[in-house]
């Protein structure tokens, strides 16, 4: 087995005939252990309706600045809304991109539920008279994709070995609550100006590359013919995901990484943003909703898949289990939700401060935090010692990606390295080994997140 060079292809509708099905399984386990990403085609996803999607999602940002400051998400509680260009952080950057964040339609919660329920809610529509069709097309929209990923999570639970419905338990509210429960999957339209619209006002950092998002799978839609998403394969080199007419690209998100022990890896993507005078970037990612009740452990994946799965990672070497602690038995958060929420709180402060001050406050004071330690750390430029430089870096999470933009430095752990070679490594402190303690083992792993640096491309001078 070898990296893989291209991104697979995978014809859905082979999966609905008893015939071509076990085809269809074999073709999509050895994508899930080897690669992560991948198109599908023949969805059954209405082509016309598609065809709306991409022409009201671009036709939002053509309406008026007042209607769209009405639908500001920071006037949701729920995460809900518009987003200004640049008003949303990702690894403590400013993201040079507008969107607005739609979910399936539901009640608030009541007040006597946790609290991370909060994130489920009410949408912000634009008024009817202003763009005619939009809401009737996005639920429409929304509804179809939910059918779609149900099912495609059934396929990807087959293909490693496990019941069709394993994840299904995963999708619906645990307790009864004021908002329901059926579970609520989110859609963003994205627009990213090409660099000669942003001009110099995105000079700050941004941040490097995505590893996947923190559920099952995102479906995204690629609504222009903009070159730009890539993928990393085992080596390290960057791989073109280009638009294919009649697809969507599908991501493993880290909690099925996590579920499946490592099986379903998420793999790390990024965004090159369109170059000047080639116009604006549109992007339309849905993600697959599960319950912020639920608690992230790995599942009973068969010996035979672990074992090639560890095949593979023997003979590419360098991979690594990149999924989250917060989906780990034991880890710091119970819940998805609690998780979830506090992301979203350090993604949209204004929304934080408004809603939730008390965990802005805690967002604040890591961040404080993590700025004194790589201050305190030997070195010019950044933690490992590595002089800061120049250089262009992007990304996507399949969710969302910064704008390219020329950036200096780091606060923390370096986004940039210029060709990190085995001399110096840092030391990560005592190894807890085979018999630590839980709290050993995370604060160990969490030493050694902190010293490795993001992988990025470097700019040659």
């Amino acid at each position: 087995m070898s990296s893989f060079t291209a991104v697979p292809v995978l014809d859905f509708s082979l999966s609905r005939n008893e015939n071509t099905k076990p085809t269809f399984l074999d073709e999509l386990r050895r994508t899930l252990l080897e690669v992560g990403f991948l198109y599908i085609k023949n969805t059954g996803i209405d082509e016309d309706l598609v065809g709306e999607v991409i022409r009201l999602g671009r036709a939002f940002f053509d309406l008026p600045e007042s209607e769209k400051m009405r639908l500001e998400m920071k006037n949701s509680p729920h995460f809900l809304g518009y987003s200004r260009l640049g008003n949303e952080i990702t690894k403590n950057a400013t993201d040079w991109r507008e969107q607005i964040d739609l979910a399936t339609e539901l009640s608030v919660p009541s007040p006597s539920e946790p609290r991370y329920r909060m994130l489920r809610g009410p949408n912000h529509w634009p008024k009817e008279e202003l763009l005619p069709g939009f809401r009737k097309t996005f639920v429409e929209y929304m509804n179809q994709m939910a059918e779609l990923s149900t099912n495609f999570t059934s396929l990807v639970a087959e293909a490693i070995g496990l019941p069709a419905d394993s994840f299904e338990k995963y999708y619906d509210a645990s307790d009864e609550s004021a908002s329901g429960t059926k579970r609520q999957d989110k859609l963003k339209i994205v627009k990213y100006p090409d660099s000669g619209e942003l001009g110099e006002q995105a000079t700050g950092r941004q941040g490097g590359e995505g590893i996947g998002l923190s559920t099952f799978n995102s479906y995204l839609l690629q609504a222009t013919d903009h070159k730009g998403l890539q993928v990393r394969n085992y080596r390290g080199d960057w791989i073109d995901c280009i638009p294919i007419k009649g697809t969507f690209v599908v991501a493993m998100g880290r909690g099925l990484e996590a579920m499946t022990d490592g099986v379903c890896i998420s793999t790390a993507h990024r965004v090159i943003s369109p170059p000047a005078g080639s116009g604006p970037r549109f992007s339309i990612p849905f993600f697959q909703g599960v319950s912020y009740d639920a608690t992230f452990e790995s599942m009973e994946v068969p010996e035979e898949v672990k074992a090639l799965k560890q095949e593979i990672v023997r003979k590419e070497g360098g991979w690594k289990d990149e999924a989250e602690m917060t989906f780990k038995k034991g880890g710091r958060f119970k819940h998805l939700g609690e998780a979830t929420l506090m992301n979203r709180v350090k993604s949209h402060p204004d929304v934080g401060e408004k809603y939730y001050p008390d965990l802005l406050r805690i967002v604040r004071e890591q961040e404080r935090a993590e700025k004194e330690q790589s201050v305190d750390k030997p070195g010019s430029g950044n933690s490992l010692g590595v002089p800061t430089t120049t250089v262009t870096t992007s990304e996507e999470k399949t969710d969302d990606a910064p704008t390219t933009t020329q950036i200096e430095g780091r606060r923390r752990a370096p986004t940039i390295v210029v060709e990190l070679t085995p001399r110096n490594q840092p030391g990560y402190g005592e190894d807890p080994g085979p018999d630590g303690s839980m709290e050993r083992k995370e604060a160990y792993e969490m030493r050694k997140a902190d010293a490795a640096p993001d992988v990025v491309r470097v700019i040659e001078r």
